[in-house]
């Protein structure tokens, strides 16, 4: 591999239950109630104004055109206060940042939250000047767009590239733009997961498959 392409939240860093709670705790304002579990299900990984369709399909109304924004501010604050990088994340891109495999970010968050939460978990520095959002490309995953925009830039085929994903849509999108993915899932396999993917339960347990491949030992088969 010559480039990993980083998802950032539910892989480098512990936000989805996190924005998940807030979410819940907001759309109950407006009469709708859903379990954070069934939050995830639905909406991991999703592209926000699909989630909000769906927000508001079960609700039966409009949300406030203010809800989106209120919902960011919220989450944020939550953010600054208890966000977390997933374990083994600042290990393993400290590793990786030693050898000669690209590493970056491609996010269907805002960059302002890809970059808020990367500077909590103090992920921010090895990231600079990598980072793709959604918001910046005009695709949403599954569609493969961002992964192959990721790659572009970095200047590596996607056949050399490896995506590290933890949400369903960020899995198909990795399979679709023909790279290796690794299916990030610490608390159990989802039956949904490509059967095209990897399974994963430790990130730190691809630090020394990386760097063994970064100095040209084993590949990837």
């Amino acid at each position: 591999m010559n480039a990993i392409i980083f998802d950032c939240d539910g892989t480098l860093v512990d936000s989805e239950t996190l924005s998940t709670e807030v979410l819940v705790e907001a759309v109950s304002e407006h009469g709708l109630h859903l379990t954070v579990p069934e939050a995830l299900t639905a909406f991991r990984g999703g592209k926000m104004a699909d989630c909000i369709a769906e927000l508001e399909a079960r609700l039966g109304r409009p949300l406030p055109a203010t809800f989106v924004p209120d919902f960011r501010a919220r989450s944020a604050q939550a953010f600054r206060s208890r966000l977390r990088a997933i374990e083994g994340a600042v290990e393993l891109v400290q590793a990786l940042s030693t050898t000669s495999v690209l590493i970056c970010v491609a996010s269907s968050g805002p960059m302002a939250k890809i970059e808020l939460s990367l500077s909590l978990t103090g992920l921010l520095p090895f990231f600079e000047g990598r980072i793709f959002s959604s918001y910046d490309v005009g695709v949403w995953k599954p569609h493969p767009g961002l992964f192959l925009h990721a790659a572009s830039a970095l200047r590596v085929a996607p056949e050399d590239c490896a995506v590290i994903e933890d949400s369903l849509p960020g899995m198909l999108a990795g399979v679709a733009a023909g790279m290796t993915v690794f299916a990030f899932q610490p608390h159990g396999v989802d039956p949904r997961t490509p059967a095209e993917t990897r399974p994963l339960s430790k990130l730190l347990d691809l630090r020394d498959l990386f760097a063994t491949s970064a100095a040209g030992g084993k590949e990837f088969t």
